[in-house]
């Protein structure tokens, strides 16, 4: 079972230089969160401060009832064995095999007999799709297979948060799509509260249940994954509809010169796309947090993008009655013509 994760009024620098500033944001139990944000705004940053490997310059970071940035070093390392870490690549070690790799944590933090140990691994193993590759080396594998180990790694102390350090880069689009799926299944089976650094944006549209952006040192929004992608905030539309149009620029901020000119040539961001349904988990079964969908829109009295919440393809062995999702080609309430 996860654990909440509740941020309050963090700041980092380095020398002098502001990374970001007063982060406040709350990572719901058993839920994935979805980070983005432009290249160089310090999401990478963020997950080392949020696991104890960087210290902030203040704020508060509360695990249950404990202060991480306050802890004593004794006190941090027991805190840390409730954090799995997905690391971009993997961070296998090359000259172990898989099992070894997998193993390593088992065999560093706990006292386990190796029977024990090997039960666990070949669990986790088989979790991520990897059982029969216990003996190949990190370099004779594939970048998604990599990234499966990794996962196993990260999964194999049973750990309440799980922190993904953009898992979808180097990899192609089909293998992006399988891990994602992966990613809701896992969630499902494990509660754990999950939260996924990325830049993918079909990920961050299809796979969280809430999502943030990090720009300009500060965190320009955080929340349900209906309020971000039916936004009208200019960062937050430029940045999920992948859009040259808006604040953002090469430099991660565009000028003043750059703004006006904009302006000036009458150009607009073009309309909102429709807000996707959720990835579902392949066993047919609810998401850890399965909410109707269009019901923060309904809730908050927003009118979501036209097509939203249609389902694309029904979800194998699930009904519309049961998922609370509108059958095929069923617009949002609020889109039927009068």
């Amino acid at each position: 079972m996860g654990v909440e994760v509740r941020v309050e009024g963090l700041t980092k620098s380095f020398g002098g230089h502001p990374v970001w500033a007063d982060v406040s944001l709350t990572l719901p139990v058993g839920e994935i969160s979805v980070l983005l944000g432009p290249s160089g705004t310090g999401k990478s940053v963020f997950l080392k401060t949020l696991v104890g490997l960087l210290k902030p310059d203040r704020g508060s970071i509360w695990i249950g009832d404990r202060d991480l940035p306050r802890l004593s070093e004794r006190d941090l390392y027991e805190v840390r064995r409730l954090f799995g870490v997905l690391f971009q690549d993997g961070a296998l070690f090359g000259s172990m095999n898989i099992y070894d790799n997998v193993a390593f944590p088992l065999r560093e933090h706990t006292r386990k007999p190796e029977s024990q140990v090997r039960a666990i691994v070949q669990q986790k193993l088989e979790m991520v799709g990897l059982l029969g590759a216990e003996d190949k080396l990190p370099g004779q594998i594939s970048g998604g297979m990599r990234k499966r180990a990794g996962l196993a790694r990260a999964l194999v102390l049973d750990p309440e948060i799980i922190l993904f350090d953009e898992p979808d880069s180097g990899l192609d689009p089909v293998r992006t799509a399988y891990l994602n799926q992966l990613i809701i299944d896992l969630n499902q089976q494990t509660e754990a509260t999950f939260l996924i650094v990325t830049h993918d944006i079909n990920t961050a549209r299809t796979v969280p249940d809430n999502i943030g952006l990090l720009y300009h040192a500060h965190l320009a929004m955080f929340g349900p994954r209906e309020m971000l992608l039916s936004s009208e905030e200019p960062v937050v539309r430029q940045f999920l509809n992948a859009q040259r149009i808006g604040p953002i620029g090469m430099a991660e901020e565009k000028d003043a010169d750059e703004l006006e000119a904009e302006a000036a040539s009458g150009v607009e961001l073009p309309p909102l796309p429709p807000i996707p349904s959720q990835l579902q988990p392949s066993n047919g079964g609810p998401r850890r947090a399965e909410r109707p969908p269009g019901q923060w829109c309904r809730d908050n009295g927003v009118t979501p993008p036209p097509g939203s919440f249609e389902m694309n393809t029904p979800v194998a062995g699930r009904h519309a009655a049961d998922t609370h999702e509108y059958p095929p080609g069923t617009l949002y309430q609020s889109e039927v013509p009068s």
